[in-house]
């Protein structure tokens, strides 16, 4: 099960070849503007350097959004153009749940371990005081799904109330401005493309794979462009 898997979603894109859950390669830029630039090479090099060639591939998996509307459309034309070329299956997943998944990992890592009931809530900064959000368990089953919110010092408390929710991305720096708690926590974790091929081989093992003429970015909103943004 060789996957190569594509995140340009967010201000942070990545690459990565994995097999069976191990991961054979990882490819990252900061630089937002230029992720259709780095997309490609990237995965050149990357592949070289594996010794796989694109028609070993088993599938490819990108996040389909929600995200940058640019960048979006980079990831997944990228994806669609390597599995229409090489009649390959292409796996779409949210970009939340592989944020979730980043912090989960992260959690599970550390010592004590996290409350069985912790919930976790990846942001994605959306302009001003709005966020592209949803909610996910410990063992990243999707409790509502993604959506826009504008947060207030009202925001999830229904959540935090209940149980310890984790919040992470780059909408949790607004949200620590305003919102404290005994069950609030902060996560400064980046989530790559290696998170994203965990959920990525699931969709495989389970057979959930995209239609490639049909397939869409997920935008939530008709536009979101990070490079525009307003603090």
């Amino acid at each position: 099960m060789l996957i190569l898997n594509i995140d340009t979603a967010t201000e942070h894109a990545s690459v990565c070849l994995s097999e069976n859950d191990v991961i054979l390669g990882l490819s990252e830029s900061t630089e937002q503007k230029n992720h259709a630039a780095f997309v490609q090479p990237a995965i050149e090099e990357m592949m070289s350097e594996s010794g796989y060639s694109l028609s070993d591939l088993s599938a490819v998996a990108v996040t389909i959004g929600p995200g940058s509307y640019t960048g979006l459309r980079v990831g997944l034309a990228s994806a669609k153009g390597i599995c229409f070329a090489l009649d390959k299956p292409l796996l779409t997943i949210n970009t939340l749940q592989v944020m979730a998944w980043a912090a989960i990992k992260d959690h599970t890592t550390q010592t004590p371990l996290p409350d069985p009931a912790t919930l976790f809530c990846p942001l994605i900064d959306a302009r001003r005081m709005e966020v592209f959000t949803g909610l996910y368990t410990l063992e990243g089953r999707e409790l509502t799904p993604p959506h826009a919110l504008i947060i207030d010092k009202d925001s999830f408390q229904s959540y935090y109330h209940q149980a310890p929710v984790v919040f992470s991305g780059s909408g949790h720096n607004k949200l620590k401005e305003i919102l404290t708690g005994h069950n609030i926590r902060y996560s400064d974790i980046q989530h790559n493309a290696s998170h994203l091929a965990h959920l990525g081989a699931n969709a495989y093992q389970a057979g959930i794979f995209a239609d490639l003429a049909y397939s869409a970015p997920l935008y939530v909103k008709e536009f979101f462009d990070t490079s525009r943004r307003n603090s």
